[in-house]
């Protein structure tokens, strides 16, 4: 289960929102081995597109050096989809490489929706989103 902050949530949705018609993407920081969601930092979608998305190169490499730093890794890797389903994609599966990352997709389409995946090894475990107002 994914167990997010409201505030998370909103920072998420907002971002999918944004830059619609192009897919959103970004990560949320934890503190290594928490497992607890806790620091937004949105990416720019470097392939500009309503259909794909891509971490820049540059973008990512500083990141990474930014989370080793901070003792943090990516607890959760979230893009949007702007006109189908909130479900990964061949293309989201093959590029999925944070096994102990959740997966979040966001829908901007007519119908929006907010889930959370787990991808390992090729294999997607949709699982349940709780939205709190803090962590306890």
């Amino acid at each position: 289960m994914l167990t997010i902050t409201q505030e998370l949530y909103d920072a998420i949705v907002a971002h999918a929102r944004a830059d619609h018609p192009d897919e959103a993407c970004g990560i949320v920081a934890g503190p290594e081995g928490s497992g607890r969601p806790e620091r937004f930092i949105p990416m720019l979608n470097a392939a500009r597109s309503p259909t794909f998305y891509e971490f820049d190169s540059t973008d990512l490499l500083r990141l990474y050096r930014d989370l080793d730093d901070r003792d943090e890794e990516p607890v959760i890797v979230y893009h949007s989809h702007t006109a189908t389903e909130a479900y990964p994609s061949r293309t989201d599966i093959s590029y999925a490489n944070e096994p102990g990352a959740h997966y979040v997709l966001v829908s901007t389409a007519e119908d929006f929706q907010f889930r959370s995946f787990r991808i390992v090894d090729g294999a997607v475990t949709e699982e349940p989103v709780k939205v709190v107002a803090s962590y306890a």
